[in-house]
């Protein structure tokens, strides 16, 4: 039988490259932090706020996701709900993670850049010494706000500059291009920083070839739609740009109706470094092993397929050449 089990799913090595750390807060922690910080919740119980994680696209989704966010206040919190995410993806033998985290969100409320960053790389160090897990940071640019925000964020974040490997873009993508974002991706850049960009999840694949040619990005987040651009799709081949899919929050957000209906079968089978990732898994119902288990059953996808998108995802990854090798060694000798 050549069909991925859960247990061959559950010790296969992978990484996560698309996942945002706001996102992996659950609500039994929104409810225990907001008890910590005397913040009232809308929601009678930790059931009535899983309840409302029913959402009808990306915004709808945006609006919890940043209310929910408000209970985060210290760097005890930020760290807490680091440890939370490593530990669960550690015993689904996750072995390296390239984490989003959205300084906005937070600074916007008064919480120290400092404060933000600090909890969280105490968890990733933590996550070092206990798991051998690496990974990487990258500082995503809310693209609902001005590209002045964005300058001033950049500048916040340059005394940790050490900590973070790439800058990104994610929130709200109807409307808010990146070419909107250019300027403060050349200074990124400029101070050594590596970009991805999210594009073309409910963007058209116009916002893809501007992330690569305007922001200069080292791979593509989401990128489902590419498919509807040929053009397109030849150059993500032929650079092996890889795109970070999260199949669980396609489907979660409508940008397709049924799993069955996703494309990820269809963009390996077209060549392109597809990874599988879990984008919010707190709020879009799985962690990476639902994720693969899940999209593995829906699209029919044999261990062949799966252990080239574990591949992907450590090609795909911002890791030391040496440490790609291992893993890609170690991913070898268990599949």
């Amino acid at each position: 039988m050549n069909s991925p089990t859960r247990e061959w799913l559950s010790k296969l090595p992978k990484a996560e490259l698309h996942l945002h750390i706001e996102g992996s807060l659950e609500p039994e922690m929104v409810f225990e932090k907001a008890a910590k910080h005397g913040v009232k919740l809308p929601y009678s119980s930790v059931e009535a706020l899983r309840k409302a994680y029913d959402f009808s696209d990306l915004q709808s989704f945006l609006d919890i996701y940043y209310r929910g966010a408000d209970v985060l206040r210290d760097e005890e919190d930020f760290f807490d709900l680091t440890k939370a995410y490593l530990k669960k993806v550690h015993s689904e033998n996750v072995r390296h993670v390239e984490i989003f985290f959205d300084p906005q969100t937070h600074t916007d409320r008064g919480i120290p850049f400092e404060v933000v960053i600090r909890g969280i790389r105490a968890a990733l160090e933590n996550a070092s010494k206990d798991y051998g897990m690496s990974s990487e940071l990258i500082l995503c640019f809310l693209r609902h706000l001005s590209c002045e925000a964005a300058e001033k964020t950049l500048k916040q974040a340059l005394p940790f500059k050490d900590w973070i490997i790439a800058v990104g873009l994610d929130s709200s993508e109807v409307g808010h291009p990146p070419s909107k974002f250019k300027r403060v991706f050349d200074q990124a850049r400029s101070e050594g920083f590596l970009a991805v960009a999210h594009a073309g999840e409910e963007g058209p694949p116009e916002y893809i070839w501007e992330a690569l040619d305007l922001l200069q990005v080292k791979r593509i987040d989401h990128g489902v739609r590419c498919l509807e651009d040929e053009k397109l799709t030849e150059r993500l081949v032929a650079e092996k740009i890889p795109l970070t899919v999260c199949p669980l929050s396609n489907l979660k957000l409508k940008v397709f109706e049924r799993l069955e209906d996703h494309n990820l079968k269809k963009l390996l089978d077209r060549g392109l470094r597809a990874t599988v990732n879990s984008d919010d898994p707190a709020y879009f119902g799985g962690y990476l092993e639902e994720n693969f288990a899940q999209t593995a059953e829906a699209l029919k996808l044999s261990r062949e397929h799966v252990v080239r998108l574990a591949e992907n995802s450590f090609l795909a990854s911002f890791a030391s050449e040496q440490r790609k090798a291992d893993l890609i060694q170690e991913l070898r000798e268990k599949a």
